[in-house]
């Protein structure tokens, strides 16, 4: 059965800003691992819809099942339970500024466990290990590239053996040599770590490569879902516009 495979089931989501509508009576089902991605126009609501399945925004209407569990009407206390599956990769990284790399990496662990510090130091030398900055580990995020900030991003998304994996605009601002690397690591953090990704892009040529399944999220909703060859095929004129990158169209440009 699909919903067996799902592992987030997201039911007539609305929310509005005002008077302008976000998302409109959204339907969604994630498959578990996975490497999910959803495209869409910059400001079109992809980040909105993140916030909502981790619990940082509340729909207006709508149900969100994580797991099978509604959390909609969780409280934080709740929430905080359910956030332990998750890692975020945010778009700029979100790195503390005042905390050099290691402890970057090690803040989720201090927070949120009851290890050691020699264990919370060998968890964290692992997953640096695991994206390629062995070493770097006293370095200032002020110190290092973009890339690299991500990559650090990531091993801290990493730390607490998340089953499910936010990537919010993970290429955005990169050369395409970095960017390849990071799309890389997103395979890798599915295949390897055992995690479900969910990646918000709009980058079309990383998402044909890289996809198990693709969402495109147009003026509120879900308009189509499919495979890469399937959404290459896809006759919808707004989707083909949008993979095809073409200014005339369905799209308008403002």
């Amino acid at each position: 059965m699909q919903q067996d495979r799902d592992i987030i089931h997201i039911e007539r989501l609305y929310k509005s800003f005002g008077d302008f509508r976000v998302l409109d009576g959204l339907d969604l089902n994630l498959e578990k691992d996975r490497v999910n991605i959803i495209i869409g126009r910059s400001g079109g609501g992809k980040s909105v819809l993140i916030k909502h399945i981790i619990g940082l925004l509340k729909p207006d209407k709508g149900r969100i099942l994580v797991h099978g569990e509604d959390i909609v009407p969780m409280n934080e206390g709740e929430m905080a339970r359910v956030r332990r599956d998750f890692g975020m990769l945010f778009q700029e990284a979100a790195l503390f500024d005042s905390l050099n790399v290691h402890e970057n990496v090690a803040f989720p662990l201090h927070e949120h466990t009851s290890k050691s510090y020699s264990e919370i130091d060998e968890v964290v030398q692992t997953k640096l290990a695991a994206v390629g900055l062995q070493g770097m580990d006293k370095k200032m995020p002020a110190e290092l590239s973009g890339g690299m900030r991500k990559r650090v991003g990531l091993a801290r998304a990493l730390a607490l053996e998340p089953k499910i994996v936010l990537f919010d605009e993970p290429t955005s601002g990169l050369d395409p040599v970095m960017a390849a690397a990071i799309n890389e690591l997103i395979q890798r953090t599915r295949q390897e770590f055992g995690a479900t990704c969910i990646v918000i892009s709009h980058d079309i040529d990383a998402t044909m490569k890289i996809a198990d399944n693709i969402y495109m999220l147009y003026e509120g909703k879900i308009i189509a879902r499919g495979s890469p060859a399937e959404i290459r095929e896809n006759s919808d004129p707004v989707v083909r516009q949008f993979i095809r990158g073409e200014a005339k169209g369905p799209i308008k440009v403002n």
